[in-house]
């Protein structure tokens, strides 16, 4: 069992967290707006998949826009009419999983065995300093157990009316100082409707299989993990979607590979230095329009020390490097050039000085070279402040960026009625100027409450303007919009009796979008309208008896206006039972007390959430 599995309200407040400075601190320090979804939160939850989980964060937005896709965002800017979401950074163990292809997640290739994972630290707010360009509005960090704590057998299996998960782990020694895992996860969905009850081909099929090592020996921690996928993703149905013409689409194929190394290293002197590598490989092949095959390497170095009593830095640089090998397949929709290498350089450095016993300030800079727009400065400024024992105050600064990717600059698409649209050769990065106001803090020994205020001053945001020299309407991706947004976001946990724990939490969000004087643009403004205005969110974890446990989560989400999604409010829930030591059974409920729902996209193109029952079987001897 995790070691989150039992925790006390008060050694929740000081989960030790890594997302915010880079260097392991505890969560009650932490200036900066960061939930963590624990082992046991998703394993008393009715999460079957990694965006499920993500749910269990109240300060982020996850939409589903169909069996296999989704659109997740903190703070806003939940994607436009040609773009996914693109300003938030996801790690898995180290891992960035943000591709350069359009400087955001393919979520239908991310999938982990949730039983392995120990925490998910969900930061909203920029981490562009530390993490780099794109984590502009948040940084989603999965952080999965070490082997050491994953030894001997686990199998799951459930089943239930839309899927099926099967997930098997084993955990052994490796000589004296050294464990080892291995495991191997296989899942399906079924195909969803639109909402007049046409069945859109959008299920899917993943399999995945991979390892992890570590050694742990005096000065020295290594680790190693490697994973091997491959998938099959539905698409609509012919005539269900058209670019440019009603074409036969075919079934999304994508396989990749990834191996990640790390070791620390502790000096004489007490300072530390971490270096990581990692190697991830993915295809894409989606019939009948292009092959994407891409290639990343990333090397990091990192050097915490406190030189002088009152000062803890953390510098490092960081290399990435890319080769991508498009294949066009059709003149409709591609890149040109096909090929392309490109690499990345950044140094970093951060210093957290204590001006009092109470009082901290952290001063953080990151220059980063990218092969669009050069160099870019990423300053970042923190204040924290222990007005008294177990209540901060925080407050931040920060210049953040979301660089060009290959979308913005060689994209090209060729639609019906006759137009272009077309990457822009002088596209330049998005700019966001952040400015947050937090407390933390354990009101009572029951009841712990975070609420953090933030305003993001947005500038050269990406926009399509008409170029009214070429022979048919042609449209060129620039930077011609700005504008801002603000709101709060708030969450507390309150132990009701022993055996009983409520969560809940809250977002509220206003943006506004205005385009630049002589501007082609027309639709960008209404991009803020893929937004709710608010949400909000309550569980509730009641373990009946020894052995026995009802959870339930009530989510709401308000309504969306361009395209339009009406609100709706899910209820999810779980009874489990552990009927013997070793084998833990539970029925799992999604969108109960209510009828299917979309919560993304246009009414043509986004499915509707079915209700869904799932029986589950654990076994760990």
């Amino acid at each position: 069992m995790s070691s989150f599995a039992k925790m006390s309200l008060e050694e929740l407040g000081n989960i030790e967290i890594t997302s915010v400075s880079k260097k392991p601190q505890s969560l009650s320090e932490a200036a900066a707006s960061i939930f963590i979804i624990t082992n046991e939160d998703i394993r008393r939850s009715s999460a079957t998949t990694l965006p499920e989980a993500l749910r269990l964060a109240p300060n982020l937005h996850v939409a589903q826009v169909s069996a296999n896709s989704y659109a997740i965002s903190a703070r806003g800017l939940n994607g436009s009419s040609v773009s996914a979401p693109n300003k938030l950074l996801v790690l898995i163990d180290g891992r960035s999983v943000y591709s350069p292809l359009f400087a955001g997640v393919f979520w239908d290739r991310q999938q982990v065995m949730l039983e392995d994972v120990e925490r998910i630290e969900v930061v909203s707010g920029p981490g562009s300093t530390l993490w780099g360009v794109n984590a502009v509005n948040g940084v989603i960090n999965v952080i999965t157990r070490s082997a050491k704590d994953t030894q001997g057998i686990l199998a799951a299996v459930q089943g239930g009316n839309i899927g099926q998960d099967a997930a098997f782990r084993y955990g052994g020694e490796l000589g004296r100082d050294g464990h080892f895992r291995v495991y191997g996860k296989s899942s399906n969905r079924d195909d969803y409707s639109l909402e007049n009850g046409t069945t859109v081909s959008d299920g899917w099929n993943k399999n995945q299989i991979g390892f992890r090592m570590d050694w742990n020996h005096a000065a020295d921690k290594v680790s190693i993990t490697g994973n091997i996928f491959e998938s099959d993703i539905g698409q609509p149905q012919p005539g269900s979607v058209s670019v440019g013409s009603s074409m036969a689409l075919g079934t999304i194929v994508n396989s990749g590979v990834n191996l990640t190394s790390q070791w620390e290293h502790l000096l004489d002197s007490g300072s530390k230095i971490n270096f990581q590598a990692y190697y991830d490989r993915t295809l894409r092949k989606v019939p009948p329009t292009f092959t994407d095959e891409m290639d990343i390497f990333d090397v990091q170095f990192q050097h915490t020390l406190k030189p002088m009593d009152n000062h803890a830095l953390v510098w490092g640089a960081n290399y990435r490097y890319s080769k991508n090998d498009f294949n066009n397949l059709t003149a409709t929709f591609g890149l040109s050039p096909e090929k392309v290498n490109q690499s990345w350089l950044s140094l970093f450095g951060q210093d957290e000085i204590e001006l009092a016993k109470t009082l901290h300030l952290t001063l953080g800079v990151r220059y980063e070279r990218n092969v669009y727009t050069g160099y870019e400065f990423l300053p970042d400024a923190r204040l924290a402040w222990q007005v008294a024992p177990d209540h901060l105050l925080w407050t931040a600064a920060s210049r953040t960026v979301r660089a060009p990717s290959r979308l913005d600059a060689d994209a090209f698409i060729n639609a019906a009625p006759a137009f272009q649209l077309i990457g822009g050769p002088d596209v330049r990065s998005e700019i966001a100027k952040v400015y947050q106001l937090g407390y933390r803090g354990k009101i009572s020994p029951q009841f712990n409450f975070e609420v953090t205020a933030f305003y993001n001053d947005y500038d050269y945001l990406r926009t399509t303007e008409l170029n009214s020299l070429a022979p048919i309407p042609t449209f060129v991706f620039a930077n011609e919009m700005r504008g801002h947004a603000h709101g709060v976001e708030m969450w507390g946990t309150y132990q009701l009796l022993p055996q009983w724990r409520i969560s809940a939490g809250a977002t509220a969000l206003n943006q506004k979008l205005r385009i630049n004087s002589g501007s082609f643009e027309t639709s960008g403004p209404a991009n803020s309208d893929r937004d709710p205005s608010y949400t909000w969110q309550i569980r509730s974890a009641f373990t009946l008896s020894p052995g026995k446990e009802f959870d339930l989560s009530v989510r709401h989400v308000d309504e969306l206006t361009s395209p339009d999604v009406p609100a709706y409010t899910a209820v999810d829930a779980r009874f489990g039972w552990r009927v013997h030591k070793d084998v833990e059974l539970s029925v799992i409920g999604q969108n109960l007390f209510g009828t299917e729902h979309a919560e993304y996209g246009t009414l043509q193109t986004r499915s509707e959430i079915p209700q869904a029952v799932f029986f589950k079987v654990v076994w760990q001897p």
